[in-house]
């Protein structure tokens, strides 16, 4: 069993960049089905607002800003450390190379989406509108730079907890759980609005079920369940064959 997760470490480390499930084209376009942002005079903006308040209030907790300050880090890294202990497995592109990749090219898709309703509607951060400061300054240079809706936190982060709550369904409430609070972190350390987070939500389950319409992520998710099986002691003696199998495929494709 040992040799076989070595030789699919090897195999997928050797393919470093991302590749997509599917190009902006090819998924849901958010301006015609995902509800605008709210205008600046109706209720739901008022609650927006409400939210942003909310969340500065938040921040005098302790324990849960410093993991919304953790869950400000934009990277695949910080998704594997947020979310190892809700899977029950240590994920990193080393000791679990098949979900890494599952996730990397996810992460890709992910962006997809979120890019032109982003340019589109030019909406302006709530830090930014009461001009105040988040509570991640080191960042806000970026976040200037970027426009807030729909929050690419949020569906990241919120796609992650699909895919992983796909890979161990036993452990999907906290998963899940886990999800929802990536994206209140966005709230809470005062980087997006609460529209952005629901419409970022929104987005994430769009790509997530599009991405069940390609045989290449269907196949790689298998070998992301099927490593996690194995990694846990979980897997039966056919489910490693078949494990095997595929690595010795995808070993021999890459030559």
């Amino acid at each position: 069993m040992m040799a076989v997760l070595m030789m699919v470490a090897v195999s997928a480390s050797a393919q470093s960049k991302a590749e997509p499930y599917f190009s902006f084209r090819e998924l849901p376009n958010m301006l015609k089905w995902c509800p605008a942002p709210p205008d600046t005079v109706g209720a739901a903006f008022a609650y927006d607002i409400m939210q942003y308040m909310w969340g500065k209030q938040m921040r005098q907790n302790k324990e849960r800003v410093e993991i919304a300050i953790r869950d400000a880090t934009y990277s695949l890294e910080c998704i594997m450390q947020e979310f190892s202990e809700p899977l029950g497995l240590k994920m990193s592109e080393e000791e679990t190379p098949e979900i890494y990749k599952l996730l990397k090219d996810s992460k890709a898709t992910c962006e997809n989406i979120s890019n032109f309703p982003k340019f589109y509607y030019k909406r302006i951060r709530p830090f930014m509108r009461f001009h105040e400061h988040t509570a991640t300054p080191q960042f806000e240079p970026d976040l200037r730079r970027n426009f807030s809706y729909p929050s690419g936190h949020t569906i990241l982060g919120w796609c992650s907890a699909l895919l992983l709550a796909e890979i161990n369904p036993e452990r999907a409430d906290t998963i899940l759980t886990r999800g929802m609070m990536y994206g209140e972190s966005r709230v809470i350390v005062g980087a997006h609005w609460q529209s952005d987070v629901d419409a970022g939500r929104l987005a994430a389950a769009a790509v997530y079920s599009r991405m069940h319409t390609s045989k290449r992520f269907l196949e790689q998710m298998q070998l992301a369940q099927q490593e996690f099986r194995i990694k846990t002691g979980l897997a039966t003696p056919a489910e490693i064959k078949e494990f095997e199998k595929a690595a010795k495929k995808r070993t021999k494709a890459k030559k």
